[in-house]
């Protein structure tokens, strides 16, 4: 399989794909995966990866984010119920290309993580108001969902530039050419609770929150889900 990706209404969403299959030299039969999500492979190759060297070094804090961990893969095959993963022996670390993951695969698998493709689609428990039944809520919509995620992202990075003293609210507005006090909201986003955040990304906000209702948010994060009529998740 190659990377690949796909954009819908701003968002990135990233996959695996046979290479038969991407280019269409082959018609894909009933049965086996030619596409997975990228993330979720990465993400469950990693946390096998911590899990082993937790197991061999338990004293051992791990500080390696999910891209290291990965330097350590040779080889990540698809199989039905699972994932066999192969790591890089100490002196393969430095080699890259075909070759090293062909003599990874001559070994036996370092791991054999459990893994099924999920279906594609999934079903998200949405956020509700105490008050309304489920079937009447709709999840937020993509359009929205991908400007709220960039409002936050923006907010956060304009507070690191002021907490690090790189720049001030005056130098941020007349570089985005806007007024301080969208500066200043923008800013308010980035102490979103992290409840309400990991809902936007997954899509699981109902519909009709976006931007103008996070603005400006209460302190207290149950206070912003109050302000949303929403319970806690």
């Amino acid at each position: 399989m190659v990377p690949t990706h796909t954009t819908k209404h701003g968002v990135r969403y990233r996959y695996y794909v046979s290479q038969p299959y991407l280019r269409g030299h082959a018609k894909p039969p009933a049965g086996p995966i030619t596409r997975v999500p990228a993330t979720e492979i990465e993400m469950a190759a990693t946390k096998a990866i911590e899990q082993q060297r937790r197991n061999i070094a338990p004293d051992q804090q791990s500080t390696a984010d999910r891209t290291d961990l990965l330097t350590d893969v040779a080889r990540i095959e698809v199989r039905k119920g699972e994932l066999a993963v192969w790591l890089k022996a100490s002196g393969e670390k430095q080699q890259e290309g075909d070759a090293d993951q062909a003599a990874a695969v001559d070994r036996v698998p370092s791991l054999l993580i459990p893994w099924t493709k999920p279906p594609p689609n999934r079903f998200k428990e949405i956020l509700l108001p105490p008050t309304i039944e489920r079937h009447r809520v709709r999840p937020i919509k993509f359009e929205r969902r991908a400007a709220l995620l960039k409002s936050i992202a923006r907010g956060r990075a304009w507070l690191d530039e002021i907490v690090a003293d790189a720049t001030t609210v005056e130098q941020i507005a007349a570089r985005h050419k806007c007024s301080v006090r969208h500066v200043n909201m923008t800013i308010s986003m980035a102490f979103i609770a992290p409840g309400l955040v990991k809902a936007a990304i997954e899509g699981r906000l109902p519909r009709g929150i976006g931007v103008a209702a996070l603005r400006e948010a209460p302190a207290e994060w149950s206070q912003q889900f109050e302000r949303l009529g929403l319970a806690p998740g």
